[in-house]
């Protein structure tokens, strides 16, 4: 925090505004899945302090774009869906989804700017306390900066005595650079099908993607 108020004080724009926003709407208790990003947007109005989401009126970013594609490939509804017009997540976090960054702040126009300084430490104990849960949680791990993360997962869960009770899923990253990239495209990867499949068998309701 004292780096961020040194590049504040510098006339560095930072995003987003509140980079603590997801603790303050949903607690580690209610988690039932973590979608991990990297770090914030960094262009202006975009970031809200929830990994992916945008505020409504701004254009879906094509990460966020091809996450929705992805839902509506793995959708079973007998009628045709169509993209969403806001990229805002909020339904999401209501249902559970914790959407958190490994790094929560960055700077206008430099993507992972204020990565290595000190956030990581804050995230990857969230990440340890919810892998020690006894309760089952769905990890969905997209590019190898969130994949990096898989062993941090099985280290916590088998030091508390209940190794797999989680369901980790990984694949590519959705920018469009990555999503259809072999061996593990996402554009494909069926998980959120697969998270709510895991969350009906373990007697939670499924997400409402």
């Amino acid at each position: 925090m004292q780096r961020i108020g040194e590049r504040l004080a510098a006339g560095a724009r930072i995003y987003p505004p509140a980079p603590l926003r997801i603790f303050g709407q949903l607690p580690l208790s209610a988690v039932r899945v973590v979608i991990l990003g990297q770090d914030p947007y960094h262009g202006p109005g975009q970031a809200e302090g929830l990994a992916f989401s945008v505020p409504d009126g701004v254009k879906i970013p094509p990460s966020l774009r091809n996450i929705f594609k992805e839902i509506l490939r793995e959708s079973s509804a007998p009628w045709p869906l169509t993209m969403p017009t806001s990229g805002h997540l909020d339904r999401w976090v209501q249902q559970g989804v914790l959407l958190l960054n490994t790094v929560l702040t960055v700077e206008e126009g430099l993507p992972a700017s204020h990565a290595q300084w000190g956030w990581e430490v804050w995230t990857d104990q969230v990440i340890k306390a919810l892998a020690q849960r006894q309760q089952p949680v769905v990890f969905m791990l997209w590019g190898a900066h969130a994949q990096a993360k898989d062993k941090l997962i099985h280290v916590a869960q088998t030091s508390s005595g209940f190794a797999s009770r989680h369901l980790v899923l990984q694949a590519n990253h959705p920018s469009p650079l990555s999503a259809l990239r072999a061996p593990n495209p996402f554009i494909g990867c069926g998980h959120f099908s697969a998270a709510n499949a895991f969350l009906q068998k373990n007697a939670f309701t499924p997400i409402a993607w």
